[in-house]
C-alpha cells in the first residue's frame, strides 16, 4: 500500500525569495505576528482568497522564529476552561468547546483526547465540582469528546496510589484535548504559504506611517541587518505581548516539567488552596515525564525577556505537593514561561481578567488582535479577516473555510491510510513502527517526506528518526538557530535534561547544514541552555 503524502512547502530558499518579494512589491495585507492568531489569519486569508478567485496579496512576518513565544509555551491544551465556569463565563467556555471539536476534525494527528482526573476532597467539592462537569458536558452539546463519570475512592486509589488521600471522597474523568501548540502554527503556516502568502521570520517592524491607501512599514532582517520599507493596504498587529502595553494587561505563566509524577495516563486537574486550576500532564515521546503548572502572575518588565521567578516554581511545588506529598522534593528537568496579552479590565488578579479577546482599529489604523484563548484562535482569525474583508476585499466576507478544511489535508480517512502503512515504512526504512507512529503524530502526512531524510549512519548523539526530523526542519521549516529546532520544530528542549555536552552533537549537526563558524555553533548552546536555565533556589 502507498503512503499517501504531502510535498513540503518551504524550502531552504524561501525565506530569501520571501525578503526579496518583501523588497520589491506592494501587498493587499501584511501580518506582523508568526504566533497562532497571525497564522490562523494568514491561513483563512489565502482559503478565502482561492475559493473567490481573488489575487489578494498576503504577507505575514514574525521577529523571532515563528511560534517561539506564547503560542508554543502553553500548557499544550486545546480545551474549553472549565475553570471559567467558577467566573460565570458561559459563552466563553461554550466557544471554546465548540472550537475543540473543530481542531478534533481539522487537525487530528496534533489534537487529540485526553482523559482528566479531578479528585473531590470532601462531599461539598464532589457536589460543587461534579456539577460543574454537568454543566462542562451540557455546554459541550453533541460535538462533546466524552461524557464526564465519576469513580469511587476506592477506583481512584487504585488509579492513583499516590495522591493524596486524607479527605478523598471521589474523583471526576472528564475530557479535553491535548496538542502539539507549536507544529499546530507551523501547519497553518504551511497551507498559507502552500495557497501563495509570502511569509519570512526573523523580520521586525520597525516603523509605520500612513499613506493614502495604506501603510507604509520599515522592516528589519534581523539576520542580515537589511532595512527596507514594505507598503500594505492592510495592517494587522497580531504580536501579542509586543502590541501597545495601555491595551493589555501582561500575565506571565509558567510550567515545570518533572519526572513522571502520577501513576497513570490520565492528566491531573486540581483546584489548588488559591482557587487556580493546576494541571499535571502526561509528557514526552513515552510519557515518562510531567507537564505541571500553570501560574497566573503579573509581569511588569518587557516581552522579550520572560522567566520563570523562584516564586512560581515554589508555588507549583506547593500545589503539587498538596496532590503528591511523596513527589517532593524532585528537582524539575526544565521550565518554561510565555506571556498571555489579555485585555484590560478591572479585574483585581491576574487569575480573575477575562479571556475574552478583543479585535479592533486602533486610531492609527491598524487592526489589532488581543486577548483570547489558544483554543478559540481559528474563530478569532475568523473574525479579523471578516474585518479585513470589510476594509479592502468585501467579495471575501462571509467566504470563512477554515472550520471545514483540514491543515495540510490530514483528514481523519488520509491519516488512517498512512497509519496503516506504518509497519510496511517501518520495514521500508529500518525503522521500528512505534517510531514511525510517533512521526505522524508530531508531522501528519509529512511523515513520508522526513523519512526521505534518514541518513545511514547520523552524526554523533542522534538516533536515525531524530537527524531526519532534524535535517527536514532546516530545510523545510525555516529553521535558522538551534532553539528553532529544540522549542518549535520539535519540543526536545523539554523532554530531557541538557547541558553543553549533551547539546554539542545535535548542534554541530545543525551547524554542518547552516554554516556555522565554530563561535556560532558556541552562542546557539549557549541561547538554548539559557532559555532552559531555571531561578536559583531561595
Amino acid at each position: 500500500m502507498r503512503a499517501p503524502s504531502r510535498p513540503p512547502v518551504f524550502s531552504r530558499r524561501s525565506r530569501r525569495q520571501a525578503l526579496e518579494r518583501l523588497r520589491a512589491e506592494p501587498f493587499d495585507v501584511l501580518i506582523l505576528g508568526g504566533g497562532i492568531n497571525g497564522a490562523g489569519l494568514a491561513r483563512d486569508l489565502a482559503l478565502r482568497a482561492q475559493t473567490a478567485g481573488s489575487a489578494l496579496k498576503i504577507a505575514l512576518v514574525e521577529q523571532r522564529h515563528f511560534a517561539s513565544g506564547t503560542s508554543a509555551k502553553n500548557s499544550q491544551l486545546i480545551h474549553g476552561g472549565l475553570r471559567y465556569l467558577k467566573q460565570l463565563e458561559f459563552r466563553l467556555v461554550r466557544e471554546a468547546l465548540e472550537e475543540r471539536a473543530t481542531l478534533l476534525e481539522i487537525a487530528p494527528h496534533l489534537v487529540e483526547p485526553l482523559p482528566f482526573l479531578i479528585p473531590f476532597y470532601g462531599r461539598l467539592a464532589r457536589l460543587y465540582y461534579g456539577a460543574g462537569l454537568v454543566l462542562y458536558d451540557l455546554l459541550a452539546g453533541r460535538r462533546n469528546v466524552g461524557r464526564h463519570r465519576v469513580l469511587d475512592r476506592a477506583s481512584v486509589e487504585r488509579l492513583e496510589p499516590a495522591l493524596r488521600r486524607d479527605g478523598l471522597n471521589a474523583a471526576g474523568v472528564y475530557y479535553d484535548c491535548r496538542v502539539n501548540a507549536a507544529r499546530l502554527v507551523l501547519e497553518n503556516l504551511f497551507d498559507a504559504a502552500g495557497l501563495g502568502a509570502v511569509i519570512a521570520n526573523y523580520v521586525r517592524a520597525e516603523g509605520v506611517g500612513r499613506q493614502d491607501g495604506g501603510f507604509r512599514v520599515m522592516l528589519a532582517d534581523q539576520l542580515g541587518g537589511e532595512r527596507f520599507e514594505v507598503q500594505a493596504r492592510e495592517l494587522v498587529d497580531a504580536t501579542g505581548p509586543w502590541q501597545p502595553a495601555s491595551e493589555l494587561r501582561l500575565v506571565r505563566g509558567s510550567h515545570l516539567v518533572l519526572p513522571k509524577v502520577n501513576t497513570s495516563s490520565y492528566a491531573i486537574a486540581h483546584f489548588a488552596f488559591d482557587g487556580r486550576i493546576f494541571f499535571v500532564i502526561p509528557w514526552g515521546p513515552d510519557e515518562s515525564l510531567s507537564l505541571v503548572g500553570t501560574t497566573d502572575v503579573d509581569h511588569d518588565a518587557g516581552p522579550d525577556e520572560v522567566r520563570i521567578s523562584a516564586e512560581e516554581v515554589r508555588y507549583m511545588e506547593r500545589v503539587l505537593g498538596e496532590l503528591f506529598p511523596q513527589a517532593l522534593p524532585v528537582r524539575p528537568i526544565c521550565a518554561y514561561s510565555s506571556l498571555r496579552p489579555l485585555v484590560r479590565a478591572a479585574a483585581a488578579s491576574a487569575t480573575e481578567t477575562s479571556r475574552e479577546h478583543r479585535i479592533w482599529h486602533s486610531p492609527d489604523g491598524v487592526l489589532r488582535i488581543a486577548g483570547g484563548k489558544y483554543t478559540t484562535y481559528r474563530r478569532m482569525s475568523e473574525e479579523a479577516a471578516e474585518a479585513v474583508a470589510r476594509q479592502i476585499a468585501p467579495s471575501l466576507e462571509g467566504l470563512c473555510r477554515t472550520a471545514e478544511l483540514p491543515l495540510g489535508g490530514n483528514s481523519r480517512q488520509a491519516l488512517e491510510e498512512l497509519r496503516a502503512c506504518a509497519g510496511d515504512l517501518g520495514a521500508l526504512y529500518g525503522l521500528e513502527k512505534a517510531e514511525v507512529e510517533r512521526l505522524i503524530r508530531s508531522h501528519g502526512l509529512l511523515a513520508p517526506a522526513v523519512l526521505e531524510y534518514l541518513p545511514e549512519a547520523p552524526p554523533g548523539g542522534l538516533s536515525r528518526l531524530e537527524a531526519a526530523v532534524a535535517d527536514f526542519a532546516i530545510e523545510h521549516e525555516m529553521v535558522e538557530r538551534l532553539a528553532d529546532l529544540m522549542f518549535v520544530s520539535t519540543y526536545w528542549g523539554y523532554e530531557r535534561r541538557w547541558d553543553a555536552s549533551a547539546l554539542r552533537p545535535l548542534a554541530e549537526a545543525v551547524a554542518v547544514r547552516l554554516g556555522w563558524d565554530q563561535a556560532r555553533l558556541e552562542a546557539e548552546i549557549a541561547l538554548v541552555l539559557r532559555l532552559l536555565e531555571l531561578p536559583a533556589a531561595g
